[in-house]
C-alpha cells in the first residue's frame, strides 16, 4: 500500500477517537492526542512537556498494524510521530542518511524542541534510528540537548547479524514469492556496491553499538528469527550495559518478525509496561 493511502487509512481510523492526524512530509505523520490522558499518567502541563513518541516502523507495515501500536501511546496521552522508511533509503545508505538527517532537524525544530521523546523502532526502523545516531555521534556537543531529551529507546525485531540476514530480510518483507531470487540479487548489489553499502552498512552498525544515546533501553526478540539474530541481540545488550545504559531484554523461544505483540500480547504489553513504569515515562496499567 502506498504511503498516501496508508496516512489516509490511519487517519480516517483515528480521527473519530480525537487523534489528528496530519502530514509533514512525504513519510512522515503526526498524530496529534487531543484525548485528556488517564490520571495514572506522568502530568502533561503543556505541549512543551508532552512526551513524544518517534514510532520507525517496518518496511511494509500495514497501516492497520501499526495503529495498534500507536493506540498504545495513544492511551497514555502521548502524541505519536510516524516516521516510515523506504526501501531505497535501506538500498542506497546515502539516502538513508539524508533522511535520519531530516527526521533529526524535525525533532530540533522550534515545534518539538523541548519536548522529552520515546522511541519504539521496529525492524528495519532501528536501521533509520541508527542513521540518526551517525549524524548525532559526528557532532555529539550540538545534540547534546536531543539526547537528553530521549527518556527511553524500544527495539522490536531489530535486524542485526550478517548480510545475508538483511538479504532475506529484504525478499521476505518486500517479494515474500520470490524470496530466494531477492536474497540473491541484494547479496550481488551488495557485492558490486561494496563501498556506497556494505562500508556505510558497518560505519552506521558501529555507531549503533557504540551508541551516543544512553536513555534506557528494551529489546523484543526471539531465537527463530531468520532476520534477527538473537546471538547477535544478546551480545548487544551485555555491550551496552558494560556501557552502563540500563537495558532491558524480552526474549522468546518462538514467535513472529515485528509480531510480538500478536503472538505474545499479554506478555509484550507487561513487559513494556514494566518498562514504561520503571523508568518514570507513562503507565499501560490503567488501561491493560
Amino acid at each position: 500500500m502506498g504511503s498516501l493511502a496508508a496516512f489516509a487509512m490511519l487517519a480516517r481510523t483515528t480521527l473519530s477517537r480525537g487523534i489528528i492526524a496530519q502530514r509533514l512530509s512525504k513519510n512522515v505523520t503526526l498524530y496529534t492526542n487531543e484525548v485528556e490522558s488517564p490520571a495514572s499518567c506522568q502530568a502533561q502541563t503543556s505541549e512543551d512537556n508532552k512526551t513524544l513518541m518517534l514510532m520507525l516502523p517496518w518496511l511494509g507495515s500495514r497501516p492497520e498494524a501499526v495503529a495498534k501500536y500507536c493506540d498504545i501511546y495513544f492511551r497514555t496521552g502521548f502524541d505519536v510521530l510516524v516516521a516510515e522508511t523506504e526501501v531505497m533509503e535501506f538500498l542506497w545508505p546515502r539516502w538513508g542518511l539524508d533522511h535520519g538527517k531530516q527526521l533529526l532537524e524535525l525533532l530540533q525544530s522550534e515545534r518539538f524542541a523541548s519536548r522529552p521523546l520515546l522511541v519504539h523502532a521496529f525492524s528495519i526502523g532501528g536501521y533509520t534510528f541508527a542513521q540518526l545516531m551517525v549524524h548525532v555521534s559526528r557532532d555529539t556537543q550540538t545534540y547534546q540537548s536531543f539526547t537528553k531529551r530521549i527518556k527511553g529507546q524500544i527495539y522490536d525485531s531489530l535486524v542485526v547479524g550478517s548480510l545475508d540476514n538483511m538479504a532475506r530480510g529484504l525478499g521476505k518483507t518486500l517479494f515474500p514469492r520470490w524470496e530466494m531470487l531477492v536474497r540473491k540479487g541484494s547479496l550481488m548489489y551488495f557485492g558490486m556496491f561494496k563501498h556506497q553499502t556494505v562500508d556505510c552498512f558497518n560505519a552506521s552498525i558501529n555507531t549503533f553499538w557504540n551508541t551516543p544515546i544512553t536513555a534506557p533501553a528494551l529489546f523484543f526478540f526471539c531465537e527463530n528469527d531468520m532476520m534477527s539474530d538473537h546471538q547477535v541481540v544478546e551480545d548487544l545488550i551485555d555491550y551496552w550495559q558494560l556501557r552502563g545504559i540500563d537495558v532491558t531484554g524480552k526474549k522468546w523461544e518462538e514467535s513472529i518478525h515485528a509480531g510480538h505483540l500478536k503472538r505474545h500480547p499479554q506478555e509484550y504489553l507487561t513487559t513494556l509496561d514494566m518498562f514504561l513504569h520503571k523508568h518514570h515515562i507513562a503507565s499501560l496499567r490503567a488501561k491493560m
